[in-house]
């Protein structure tokens, strides 16, 4: 079955795309390059691809939240 999914080019070729697709084996697929550009949406996506792949970055703020939740909890009311 064939599937359509959104994708950003940069301008070195490399392609990230804005949903993660899980196959049984690998897939060929074709790349048709719109002439517009990514819309902030888009863009967004990327981002928030690019900082969930940084393990690093997301176990430090993952740190982070729950030490604020902590902050909160112990706050009198």
């Amino acid at each position: 079955m064939s599937q359509t999914i959104e994708a950003v080019i940069d301008q070195d070729g490399k392609v990230q795309l804005l949903e993660s697709v899980q196959l049984t084996e690998a897939r060929r697929a074709l790349v048709t390059i719109l002439d517009d550009p990514p819309t902030d949406e888009s863009n967004l996506e990327l981002g928030y691809l690019q900082m969930a792949q940084d393990e690093e970055r997301e176990s430090e703020a993952l740190e982070w939240a729950e030490a604020a939740l902590g902050d909160v909890a112990d706050e009198p009311r």
